[in-house]
């Protein structure tokens, strides 16, 4: 049964206290705070009502955030077994933008963090849990504007494919397609921005661990699958994040030994680049495109080639962060117009609306691709007193996603208005025609 886009019945989410929501809870666990008291008070309020699908909720948010995963799951479980649909936003009224943003049951890394994005603004947003196995209500939240907030992974493949089934009845208009969101994984994005135009994507394989093995043994060239160069290589396991799993190897043997350390079925390959500057540091670039556009979110400076922001230094480095507030207040006249030509035929060839890549730059000066994804986190809770560039460079990411919104919104109108308005002209559209 196709849903109706009428209110949702609130009575039932009236009756619980408001969602506090991830962009608060991960600030307060970023900033340090202990969360211990307020988990109390969540406690609290299910030992009084088991079924506070909000308090289960942010409960749940908790237990990842303290590395508790399993149980978080659990807890989200239980809650998505009483409720579907979570509300963040303003209740003054008029509301800004209404987005519906389509999540999926898992951990924090299996969907885009909307909250981050629409925090402290008049966006109100519902996130609605789907899958292939939770019916969809019989009533939607009224909304403007979806979002498929659902991350690329093995795992949600399917329910990407299910959500595209999904949607083509819905007549809201839709910012990033499921089935262009299926073409991020680590080999389709080197397929669809294969070198060239000042671009440089090593090819990645996904190679099984049996093959791999087989690699390491020496009874495999590496160079069956790996056509644009040879070891050092770097390995990871398929859908991992984070760095985690992730190697350079030099030598055959060395696959072997990471192979006795990892229990994982399959692996990504692909040659590694050295793309440390002349002073000897790796630089790694976070960009989001926001209706095509590029904005920069963080620059990490690290004497590993695995760059990661939060354990590359920044926060104790005046030095690194002078470095990254100059590259941000100059990204456009400086960064962006270099690799102008690089960073649009990214943007075309995605096609979503929005999207974001880590990148580096070689030393013969060519943009070099890490990952793609439209699910990056992208976030202001470092402390404002050591990084106020980075607010200010962030609140105009933030303005442009809410532009994004108001782009698609008006564009949704246009479109109903257009179907239906008669057509007056219909005899000269077809001799245009």
């Amino acid at each position: 049964m196709k849903p109706s886009h009428a209110v949702i019945d609130q009575a039932n989410t009236n009756a619980q206290a408001p969602l506090i929501g991830l962009a608060v809870l991960a600030k307060m666990a970023f900033l340090g705070k202990d969360l211990s008291p307020l988990a109390s008070q969540l406690l609290e309020r299910l030992a009084e009502n088991p079924n506070d699908a909000n308090a289960l909720m942010d409960m749940s948010i908790i237990l990842h955030l303290k590395g508790n995963r399993e149980l978080g799951l659990a807890m989200q479980n239980e809650a998505l077994a009483t409720q579907q649909i979570y509300r963040l936003g303003p209740d003054s009224q008029p509301a800004g933008t209404r987005l519906l943003a389509l999540v999926c049951p898992g951990d924090l890394t299996e969907n885009n963090a909307v909250e981050f994005l629409v925090e402290g603004s008049d966006v109100v947003l519902e996130m609605l849990y789907v899958g292939p196995g939770i019916p969809l209500p019989e009533t939607l939240p009224d909304h403007d504007v979806i979002i498929v907030a659902v991350s690329e992974s093995d795992r949600n493949r399917p329910l990407l494919k299910y959500i595209k089934g999904l949607v083509q009845s819905w007549s809201r208009p839709l910012i990033n397609l499921p089935d262009r969101i299926g073409r991020l994984s680590r080999e389709g994005a080197c397929l669809l921005l294969t070198s060239g135009a000042g671009i440089v994507m090593p090819v990645t394989v996904r190679i099984d661990r049996h093959t791999l093995q087989k690699v390491g043994q020496g009874h495999i060239a590496l160079s069956r699958f790996i056509h644009d160069g040879d070891f050092p290589i770097i390995v990871r396991p398929v859908d991992s994040h984070k760095g985690m799993g992730l190697k350079k190897l030099e030598r055959p043997l060395d696959i072997l030994e990471y192979l006795s350390t990892q229990m994982e079925d399959d692996f990504y390959l692909s040659r590694f680049v050295d793309y440390r500057s002349q002073d000897g540091l790796f630089r790694k670039y976070r960009i989001v495109f926001i209706e095509g556009k590029p904005y920069v979110c963080h620059m990490a400076i690290s004497q590993h080639w695995m760059v990661h922001y939060l354990s590359a230094g920044m926060t104790g480095s005046v030095e690194k962060r002078i470095e990254e507030a100059h590259f941000m207040e100059t990204f456009d006249d400086k960064f962006a117009l270099k690799h102008q030509q690089a960073l649009s035929s990214i943007a075309e060839k995605l096609g979503l609306e929005y999207v974001g890549i880590d990148c580096g730059e070689t030393l013969e000066g060519d943009l070099l691709i890490f990952e793609i994804d439209s699910s990056m986190t992208i976030h202001a809770m470092d402390p404002i007193e050591d990084f106020p560039y980075k607010h200010i460079q962030l609140r105009k990411v933030f303005n442009a996603f809410r532009t994004l919104l108001q782009h698609t919104k008006e564009r949704g109108l246009l479109q109903s208005n257009s179907q239906n308005k008669p057509n007056e002209n219909a005899s000269l559209d077809i001799a245009i025609s």
